[in-house]
């Protein structure tokens, strides 16, 4: 009842082998360097994730313009929603902001320092904070603000 092509002969196949020692080669990739990489990295980005972050939570004002490009650490100084002035993590008086920079400043009046203001502070008080350091001498000041995602 079934039609045979062929004549009923059997054609033989041939096994290839794809190794000429007779060893079967292994098909399979093996993982283990690959996930042992992967959790040296993670712990790596778990450690230094926090140390990246500035320490006074602020809500930084929305921009469109690019992020300035640097080649080290700047000054950072805050201004919180109360009010209060932080020079990198520490609180300081609006007085005391001028002789501590002094202090700090590695490369004199050429340092470059961010002010990072809450956007529910004062506009006045971030103005007064600019306007002692630059009376100061310090001309390398910029604003930070938050990059918008649109």
């Amino acid at each position: 009842m079934g039609a045979s092509l062929g004549g009923g002969k059997a054609i033989p196949r041939r096994r290839r082998s794809r190794s000429r020692g007779g060893a079967a080669v292994m098909s399979e990739i093996n993982v283990t360097p690959f996930v042992d990489v992967m959790l040296v990295l993670l712990i790596v980005f778990m450690v230094t994730a926090p140390l990246l972050s500035a320490g006074i939570p602020l809500e930084l004002p929305k921009t469109e313009a690019k992020s300035l490009g640097g080649e080290k650490e700047p000054l950072t100084i805050s201004v919180d929603k109360t009010g209060k002035v932080y020079i990198q993590d520490k609180e300081i008086t609006l007085e005391e902001l001028v002789p501590k920079l002094k202090a700090i400043a590695k490369n004199g009046y050429n340092e470059r320092i961010y002010i990072r203001g809450d956007q529910k502070s004062l506009h006045g008080m971030i103005s007064q904070v600019m306007g002692k350091i630059s009376n100061a001498g310090f001309t390398r000041l910029a604003i930070v603000t938050d990059a918008s995602s649109q």
